[in-house]
């Protein structure tokens, strides 16, 4: 059970390591891009081209659906990036149970957006757990784990694909182990639990009375969507794709959000703590530029600023 490209690395092993996948459930197509034609998911995409039995339900809950996957009398489920929850009913099918695969260490981010939370809170590791699924939100009992170092450029594009890359090789041996013995599963530790909410567009807004880091960081974690943005004193709307941390003296300070442009045209911003370098934005309808082409066109100069606007506790 899948349906983003973050599960089609783990069903491509799957297929490679010559498992025998009864079954492949996946969302039902959904209408993309502009003209809103319906697009397949990325896993019922590979499922097709590999020639495997395809399930899109609307409801996986739904009679019938459970009653299809009993007949195919799977051993286990393996659950990633599914994104529809799964109710008891389907959860006692399999012998062996439903492994789920989540991109963090559990019990730490529970929730749907564990890769974007880990890089907003600065995060230095994180990793793949698989666990049992039971019927809590992310609760089950852990069966592997493998951290993974994320890096100060590392944003929630690339840590997307590097969880997503690592999980196929901790999935198989997981599943050899099925070969011997049930799984030997740990029960996670509640108390040490922090949970990771979808992200809403409120969660983009940039506060320049935070500091440089943790300005950079929501950047970084934001990256998929909705992407970091803040608004300029004309009420311009503009995205920042990317920037850095730059050093900075104590000589002389400005309000947060003030901009400086450098001889070459760079854009700096001040925040309660530290300077930022915007390197990509994108101001609204537009496409993407660089911070030199932004200044040549729309004649940002220094002392212009960007407007903070109080936000919403957003830690976790």
């Amino acid at each position: 059970m899948g349906t983003s490209d973050f599960a089609v690395p783990s069903l491509e092993k799957l297929i490679t390591e010559k498992f025998d996948i009864v079954g492949v459930v996946t969302q039902p197509d959904r209408p993309s891009g502009r003209g809103r034609k319906l697009q397949a998911s990325p896993i019922k995409l590979r499922a097709k081209k590999n020639k495997l039995t395809i399930f899109q339900p609307e409801k996986v809950r739904e009679k019938a659906m459970v009653s299809q996957i009993k007949h195919l009398e799977p051993d286990v489920i393996v659950v990633i990036a599914f994104g529809q929850i799964l109710p008891r009913s389907i959860l006692d099918i399999p012998p062996f149970g439903c492994f789920n695969i989540h991109p963090s260490l559990l019990p730490k981010y529970r929730g749907a957006a564990p890769i974007q939370w880990a890089l907003i809170n600065g995060e230095t590791e994180t990793g793949i757990t698989i666990m049992l699924l039971d019927e809590g939100e992310d609760t089950g009992n852990i069966i592997l784990q493998q951290p993974s170092i994320i890096n100060p450029e590392t944003d929630a594009i690339t840590l997307h694909q590097q969880l997503g890359n690592l999980a196929p090789n901790l999935l198989v041996q997981a599943l050899r182990k099925l070969k011997a013995q049930r799984p030997m599963t740990q029960p996670q530790n509640d108390s040490l639990a922090t949970y990771a909410p979808q992200l809403t567009k409120e969660h983009g807004k940039i506060n320049w009375n935070k500091s440089a880091v943790e300005i950079l960081n929501l950047v970084r974690g934001t990256a998929i969507w909705p992407k970091a943005y803040a608004r300029l004193q004309n009420n311009l709307h503009v995205k920042i794709l990317s920037c850095s941390i730059i050093p900075t003296s104590n000589d002389v300070t400005f309000p947060p959000g003030t901009i400086e442009i450098t001889r070459n045209k760079q854009i700096t911003v001040h925040t309660a703590q530290g300077k930022l370098a915007l390197d990509k934005v994108q101001p609204a309808t537009k496409n993407k530029m660089s911070a030199h082409d932004f200044v040549n066109g729309y004649h940002v100069k220094t002392g212009d600023r960007f407007i903070s606007s109080s936000q919403k506790n957003n830690d976790l």
